[in-house]
């Protein structure tokens, strides 16, 4: 299992709970296409919201991945990495499919090559895991061996209540 940027995880996540959500309980594709094909239909035309999710949401049935080891070697990075290198790792089917791509690549790089890796994460759940970032998980390697003990004193505090003036003179 390959860890992703924790960023990228969180996405995915929040992702998988807007899909679930617009399917609702008990699914209804119907809803779910509309939502798709409006997202699409915005992002083609060369509008739609500068939001990670919304696009993933938008790709997510649209989208085929070309190169999975390069896309999980990108998801190690939120912020940084090259836009067009991870443009030329997927396409997009169909007519309104290639008109959203080209569409979203062109006005929101940055944001698309994120939403392209949380598309694909959503899709490809099974070949990363979470890193653990919990305060249980950062402590389990802490063997206590600071430079110094938080419980002792240091010789200047001390001296701040010596009656005696200790070496003041």
């Amino acid at each position: 299992m390959k860890h992703v940027h924790p960023e990228f995880s969180f996405q995915s996540r929040e992702l998988e709970g807007q899909i679930e959500g617009t399917l609702g309980d008990p699914p209804n594709r119907k809803n779910y296409d509309m939502m798709v094909g409006a997202l699409v239909s915005e992002y083609a035309g060369g509008s739609g919201l500068d939001d990670i999710n919304l696009m993933a949401f938008a790709l997510v049935d649209k989208i085929r991945f070309l190169d999975a080891k390069g896309l999980m070697r990108e998801a190690a990075d939120y912020e940084g990495g090259d836009p067009a290198r991870v443009f030329a790792m997927a396409e997009c089917n169909g007519e309104d499919g290639k008109a959203m791509y080209e569409s979203m690549t062109a006005n929101y790089p940055d944001l698309a090559r994120q939403a392209i890796i949380t598309a694909f994460l959503y899709k490809n759940q099974g070949r990363w895991d979470d890193e653990d970032r919990s305060l249980d998980q950062l402590g389990r390697d802490d063997d206590g061996d600071d430079d110094m003990d938080d419980s002792a004193a240091t010789d200047d505090f001390t001296q701040l209540f010596d009656p005696e003036g200790g070496d003041r003179e």
